[in-house]
């Protein structure tokens, strides 16, 4: 019976956030952007693109390198565990 109200309790949390998120936020498109762009020229297209990817690129690989930092000592803990040597940490 609890996991059937957790269920429940979880579906109803879903739609809540579903029902109160603004519709803008699923569109993702600016028509005074969308016009600029194409009223511009090719130079102004290409530095669109430019700035596109330099507001994506860094923070992509920043969360990619993260990721493979916590891995790879998450796998270090996790060998030096198996092994039965004290880490050196208290936690």
């Amino acid at each position: 019976m609890a996991s059937k109200t957790s269920r429940y309790a979880a579906l109803a949390f879903v739609a809540l956030v579903i029902l109160l998120a603004p519709l803008p936020m699923f569109s993702q498109s600016c028509s005074l952007c969308y016009t600029q762009a194409a009223s511009s020229g090719a130079r102004m297209i290409q530095a669109l693109k430019s700035g596109i990817l330099v507001l994506i690129v860094p923070p992509t690989l920043a969360s990619v390198g993260l990721i493979f930092v916590v891995h790879r000592k998450s796998n270090e803990v996790r060998c030096t565990d198996e092994e039965g040597k004290d880490s050196g940490q208290d936690w």
